[in-house]
């Protein structure tokens, strides 16, 4: 019988590939966490408030209010999740370690389209705070929307170089931005507020049941801070105690600051000029009022280049935790292993970082031609974030369950005792809220509804293809091997 272990002339030779192992540089501490997180979160309020008042009206503020009571609770959950499972991913982490590979996947898809909306929505937003200085680039949709497209890709090159780059830029702006915001509620509240004229814009412009809700959903714009937040756990130092330190301290900083700026708003201007004249600069409108001269002088220019600065770190973070997301999705196969590339000399995740920036640019073209998808991208975004966060919820209550013994540095509490097992009060009561709003913007916001739900769809084909794919690999002996660690 002929051997059929010799080799011979005209034979294929088959290699396997090289075992690649994938690491992301851990150069973080507390405050660059914070720092990058608080870019999105605090940076939201420079657009979130005027687009909760296009349906929220004078009822913004407790839509506002409501969203920071979900923002708690959820900012909590993500503590415990960090700590539990302290890698790059999320809530798209929670779920595959909770539910397994399909449940990450849709976690993390979602996660993606809310990425992607924060990135173009937080561009978008900067040109018409630089409308102080020169007027087209609020005035002029071409010019506006040419600017933005043109931040995106500048960001994009800086990400594929390097994150330390950038964190260091990111703690000393936001440092400012706080003192700003801070100073800003201050001197409104000094200035500006009457407790008779904000009751009587409130309650005279109060909103329909169905527009309170979807204001409420579109006030958690300013969540995706958390899973930026999360998404760095793979580059920070001890991430299972930095990572939820910078979420309790972005707690402490988000409720001061959105709480007395969506009431020095109201104090400031009536909800119809909020949604309307400053819907894109709505902080901007709030500098516009201050009837003291001089301090309006300082101001207005003062927030004009702080907004745009501190946006410009959001569409960073933004970008940031995209790209890391997509990279924890590829090194464990839930999408195409190219999104799990690291660039061999910047060690950052290049392939994922290049795609969704160029998905965020496309987003961004309609612009050109109308005004209206500022209110449209809003609302995009909170179908994405509510079902990413539905699944964080789950997944802590599943963990609980799944590994209840397991080391936890942050351990929410209270909790209550089903069979046996302690499931953290905050974590139920998070998933009912954001459940309940999520379904309820999907009655209320066809554009939102099947856009979101066909960017969903889309999505587990592309799984279901991926898994074909790697099956028919291993089945011919064509798979790669890769590790995650």
């Amino acid at each position: 019988m002929p051997d059929n272990n010799i080799i011979r002339p005209g034979d294929k030779i088959y290699r396997p590939r090289r075992i690649t192992l994938y690491h992301l540089r851990r150069a973080l501490g507390v405050w660059a966490v914070f720092s990058a997180g608080y870019g999105n979160v605090g940076s939201s309020i420079y657009y979130a408030l005027g687009i909760v008042a296009l349906m929220a009206a004078g009822a913004t503020p407790f839509a506002l209010g409501i969203a920071g009571l979900l923002f708690i609770f959820t900012a909590l959950t993500y503590a415990e999740g960090t700590s539990l499972i302290p890698e790059a991913g999320g809530s798209a982490s929670f779920a595959r370690h909770a539910f397994g590979n399909t449940a990450g996947f849709a976690a993390g898809w979602a996660l993606m389209l809310s990425y992607i909306v924060t990135i173009a929505i937080s561009a978008y937003t900067i040109p018409p705070y630089l409308g102080y200085f020169w007027e087209p680039l609020k005035a002029s949709p071409v010019i506006g929307t040419f600017t933005s497209i043109g931040i995106v890709f500048f960001l994009m090159t800086i990400n594929v170089i390097g994150i330390k780059e950038t964190s260091f830029l990111n703690i000393g702006v936001t440092m400012v931005d706080i003192l700003t915001q801070i100073s800003l509620v201050v001197i409104g509240f000094i200035t500006l507020f009457n407790p008779q004229v904000v009751l009587h814009r409130i309650f005279d412009n109060w909103p329909s049941p169905g527009n309170l809700i979807t204001g409420i959903a579109l006030a958690t714009i300013a969540y995706t801070g958390i899973e930026t937040m999360s998404q760095m756990a793979e580059e920070t130092k001890k991430p299972e105690r930095s990572v939820p330190r910078a979420l309790i301290l972005m707690i402490v900083a988000v409720l001061v600051v959105f709480a007395g700026i969506s009431i020095v708003s109201l104090s400031a201007m009536p909800a119809s000029e909020l949604a309307s004249t400053w819907a894109r600069d709505p902080v901007a409108g709030i500098a516009n009022y201050i009837p003291i001269q001089v301090i309006q002088n300082i101001l207005k220019p003062l927030i004009a280049v702080l907004a745009a600065t501190i946006l410009l770190i959001a569409t960073n973070a933004g970008i940031i935790g995209l790209s890391r997301l997509a990279f924890s999705q590829g090194t464990h196969g839930l999408v195409p292993p190219a999104f799990g590339r690291v660039h061999p000399r910047f060690k950052t995740p290049y392939v994922s970082i290049i795609v969704f920036c160029l998905i965020a640019i496309a987003l961004l073209v309609p612009g050109f031609f109308k005004m209206d998808i500022f209110s449209e991208m809003g609302a995009l975004y909170a179908i994405g974030s509510l079902l990413a966060f539905m699944f964080a919820h789950m997944s802590i209550i599943a963990l609980r369950v799944k590994q209840p013994d397991e080391l936890r540095s942050f351990k929410l509490r209270p909790s209550i005792d089903i069979k046996g097992y302690k499931i953290p009060l905050t974590a139920i009561i998070g998933f009912l809220a954001t459940a309940s709003i999520w379904v309820f913007l999907l009655f209320l916001e066809p554009f939102s509804r099947w856009i979101g739900l066909s960017w969903m769809v889309g999505g587990l084909l592309i799984y279901g293809l991926s898994k074909l794919y790697q099956y028919w690999k291993k089945k011919s002996g064509k798979f790669d091997i890769k590790s995650p660690d």
